[in-house]
């Protein structure tokens, strides 16, 4: 019976992510569920992204966290259109909720949107929002086990950036062996090492997303 009532509730909520992305299709926005532990930088990297692309792409935010609007607040500071969701307790963000958010969003004013899903490293990677990418952050400060011990997140991502590179030296943090378990798990993901501190790396991740909006255009 479990099994059963589990299967009902995500194949409900698979019926409402496809209509969110009919709606993004409609409108042509390249949308993605940006997933990581708590602190891995997710508002830092969008941050960074709205920095670089915001002059030649229209951008949006969906930022999910249990409780408080810092993260909105922050990134409303950018310029860009932001609505929060407070999930009350709930671990990770759903069609549902996100179909809701798009009721304040104007998706004909945009060309990406992102959706910063709660910081969790299992329960995100399980609930479709409608996005056409699902994107894993590691922080280089977590360990080079992850992709191991959560496989999910791993497998169900298109890109993996790996954040505060410029902290490696202060770690045990082995690139390489980060970078291997990934593929283990998912031969065609993208990775990207970066520093948002610094800047390292980010072109990269830069000219995947840029490529994504060209594509959903």
């Amino acid at each position: 019976m479990k099994v059963k009532v589990l299967a009902d509730i995500l194949g409900a909520n698979d019926r409402v992510a496809g209509e969110n992305r009919r709606l993004f299709r409609d409108n042509g926005v390249f949308v993605i569920n940006l997933m990581s532990a708590p602190g891995a930088g997710k508002t830092s990297l969008i941050e960074k992204t709205i920095q670089a692309l915001g002059d030649t792409c229209r951008v949006g935010v969906i930022e999910g966290d249990i409780a408080t609007a810092a993260d909105a607040e922050r990134i409303g500071r950018t310029g860009v259109p932001v609505v929060q969701i407070n999930t009350g307790g709930a671990c990770h963000l759903d069609g549902n909720m996100v179909r809701a958010a798009l009721g304040e969003m104007d998706l004909s004013a945009l060309d990406l949107l992102i959706v910063e899903n709660v910081g969790n490293l299992v329960c995100p990677a399980e609930f479709n929002v409608g996005e056409d990418k699902k994107v894993m952050l590691l922080s280089v400060a977590e360990g080079d086990d992850k992709p191991l011990k959560y496989p999910l997140m791993f497998r169900e991502s298109s890109a993996l950036v790996i954040n505060k590179t410029d902290l490696v030296e202060h770690t045990d943090f082995d690139m390489e062996k980060a970078r291997r378990d990934s593929l283990s798990i998912n031969p065609s993901l993208s990775i990207y090492p970066v520093s948002c501190r610094t800047g390292d790396g980010l072109g990269g991740w830069f000219g995947w997303l840029k490529e994504g909006v060209a594509g959903a255009s």
